[in-house]
């Protein structure tokens, strides 16, 4: 990878791939429980995937989206959990990467979706040794990654002769397991 902030115009499959498989729990920060929005097709799709999502919105908080209790913000988590998805504008990803960092433990990952790009915050989360992914949406890698958004004839950029492994029985999902 590049030096500087050129470093996260690009990532390297394997990383994300590691990340992936490596978190267990996410604070979706910018949950909505509106299914037209894509926080909710997300959270959604992570939740099928065997994460833990925890919706973190003020608005919407001590309610619940897709059957999870929502949060005001990062410090009323019940647990820790491994990464921050940060579902918000640019200028506010700042003072949530700043919330995030205020965690004992700190997420290992700080992940800001497509569009979200927040370089400074980038760089005080990286002095605290936390992964940062900016404008990249875990759903679209997560497909990409194991092939699954080629059944709908997007082109992953990643050939395999080797037959996927289905996650499940039943509704077929793929998994960025051992490819």
């Amino acid at each position: 990878m590049s030096v500087g902030p050129a470093r996260h115009d690009r990532y390297d499959d394997e990383a994300l791939r590691a990340i992936l498989r490596r978190v267990r729990s996410i604070a979706l920060v910018g949950a909505s429980a509106n299914p037209a929005r894509p926080s909710w097709i997300v959270t959604k799709y992570l939740l099928e995937r065997g994460y833990q999502v925890i919706p973190v919105n003020p608005g919407l908080a001590g309610g619940e989206i897709l059957g999870r209790p929502v949060v005001a913000r990062l410090a009323d988590l019940p647990h820790p959990v491994d990464m921050v998805e940060i579902f918000r504008n640019s200028e506010a990803a700042g003072p949530l990467v700043d919330e995030a960092l205020a965690l004992d433990p700190l997420p290992s990952v700080i992940w800001m979706q497509l569009g979200v790009r927040n370089d400074a915050a980038a760089e005080r989360a990286e002095a605290r040794g936390v992964t940062v992914v900016m404008n990249r949406c875990p759903k679209i890698e997560y497909g990409r990654l194991s092939g699954e958004i080629g059944w709908t004839g997007v082109n992953s950029r990643i050939l395999s002769a080797k037959r996927p492994k289905l996650a499940a029985k039943g509704f077929q999902k793929l998994t960025i397991e051992e490819r």
